[in-house]
């Protein structure tokens, strides 16, 4: 046989790439059978990709024991970082998809193609959270995007969803481009799209080597920092979180973050050797973030822009917590992190479960006037809202608190106190918006008296159910020792 035509199958270890596959195949399975019956209900569809994501999700906590180890020739990386992360992109996933069905009917886009889309995004969140290959980060991203792309102008008939659709597109296609620009140099610079390699080839070569890779990781850096919503790459997170349907937000807030922020992680580990050059940088750009996003949700009255900016001061409080694993890799690893996404993943999921109960008629309020009333209308709802606030802002006995704390312990470790110092006065002015959610949600809407039913649907009963969980068996010792050990 002629030798060009040789080749050899990889090797894959199918058990450690098997959560993957699962996502996908059952998105496949979901657009058959939306294909099959369009325009019914999507009942089946939501349960096909809820039994799919929780097959995954226990196929994940039993690889938590496996690695470190490359598969796939060296594309697929197993270890318990990234294994965990998967579980959070599943819950997120999980959470995003339970409270959908209802909310787009009375939302009246009740379409059947946005759960195989979800699916497909958490597959490339997923990919950019087990790879050590930029290439493959590259291809991860681009999963996740196009997926969101359309998701975030489903609601076709309302010009804020045409808007953020469109502002997501070309902003994500621009950091895209970026992403693509700095793996380029990087490759030029190492010979290799393997991170691994990056440290050996940095002590090799010099000089115009070493300003290719600069300018490269800070092309890669600026591409992640966009999907992360890290400031200045921050400007479209509100507005696209306030157009977009409130469903695919809480996807957008909870799985795209888990894997941009694994995928970033990723390449600031292989870039240690000289961490010097980029670490004052990120420091900056940590402080900034928490700043800007609380200080910006002061002024909101939008419950979605609100969330936005909140997401964006949330990952200005991960940043820290990377920072700090980067500092002392040795020392202090990367489970504080994967600890505050777990619980963030639920408190936030939950908040925008409870949001989409303002979804009527086609219509959805999500002013913080819309809000009034809930306490009276749905007690079992502002319950609900009210460990989930209580989370976001820091209170004990939630994951919220202990994700900080943890997070503040490594900062001061690792002798960055000075952003611990930031995060800690930044929680304290984000209790204020956080704080105005439970406030407008007591508030009279002047119905006092009058029937005015809120129908709390078993979708937005069962995210509220598994989200609370979340925030509390987080606390839970076992949970602890099993998914995050320190």
């Amino acid at each position: 046989m002629n030798p060009l035509f040789k080749f050899s199958v990889p090797d894959m270890d199918v058990m450690a790439v098997l959560p993957i596959l699962l996502v996908a195949v059952t998105g496949i399975v979901a657009l058959i059978l939306e294909m099959i019956h369009p325009k019914r209900s999507n009942e089946r569809i939501v349960a096909v990709s809820i039994i799919g994501l929780i097959l995954s999700g226990i196929v994940s906590i039993r690889n938590l024991e496996l690695g470190p180890y490359d598969t796939l020739s060296g594309m697929f990386r197993v270890d318990r970082f990234g294994t965990s992360i998967q579980v959070v992109i599943a819950l997120g996933a999980l959470l995003a998809i339970c409270f959908s069905e209802n909310y787009l009917r009375e939302k009246r886009i009740p379409f059947g193609e946005i759960y195989p889309l979800m699916l497909w995004s958490a597959v490339g969140a997923m990919i950019m959270a087990t790879t050590g290959n930029l290439l493959v980060i590259f291809l991860g991203l681009e999963i996740l995007s196009v997926a969101l792309y359309v998701m975030a102008g489903l609601s076709r008939g309302e010009e804020k969803s045409n808007e953020s659709a469109l502002k997501y597109f070309l902003l994500g296609a621009f950091a895209s481009g970026f992403l693509l620009y700095g793996i380029a140099f990087v490759y030029g610079a190492v010979g290799t799209l393997n991170l691994d390699d990056v440290p050996t080839a940095w002590v090799q070569h010099g000089g115009t080597n070493h300003a290719l890779m600069l300018f490269g990781f800070g092309c890669i850096i600026v591409g992640l920092a966009f999907k992360t919503s890290l400031v200045p790459f921050h400007q479209w997170t509100p507005d696209v979180y306030q157009g977009a349907p409130t469903n695919v937000t809480a996807f957008m807030a909870t799985v795209t973050k888990a894997g941009a922020f694994a995928a970033l992680i990723r390449v600031l580990d292989s870039a240690g050797i000289f961490r010097e050059q980029w670490m004052p940088v990120l420091e900056v750009i940590a402080v900034l973030t928490m700043t800007v996003g609380n200080v910006m949700a002061l002024t909101q009255k939008d419950v979605k822009r609100i969330l936005g900016y909140s997401s964006i001061a949330q990952a200005g409080y991960l940043l820290v917590g990377v920072l700090a694993h980067e500092k002392m890799p040795n020392q202090i690893g990367t489970s504080t992190v994967v600890y505050y996404l777990f619980g963030y993943t639920a408190m936030t999921a939950g908040v925008f479960a409870v949001v989409s109960l303002t979804a009527r008629g086609g219509r959805e309020g999500t002013k913080l006037d819309d809000l009034r009333g809930l306490a009276r209308r749905s007690p079992i709802a502002f319950a609900a809202l009210v460990v989930f606030v209580t989370s976001l802002i820091g209170i004990p006995p939630t994951a919220g608190f202990f994700g900080k704390m943890n997070i503040l312990m490594d900062a001061v470790h690792s002798g960055l106190t000075p952003l611990a110092v930031a995060l800690a006065i930044n929680s304290i002015i984000s209790g204020w918006y956080y704080l105005g959610l439970l406030n407008a949600a007591i508030g009279s809407d002047g119905t006092e008296g009058k029937t005015r039913p809120l129908r709390f649907n078993r979708g937005v009963l069962a995210t509220c159910a598994l989200s609370v969980v979340g925030v509390f068996i987080a606390l839970v010792p076992p949970v602890l020792q099993v998914f995050f050990p320190k």
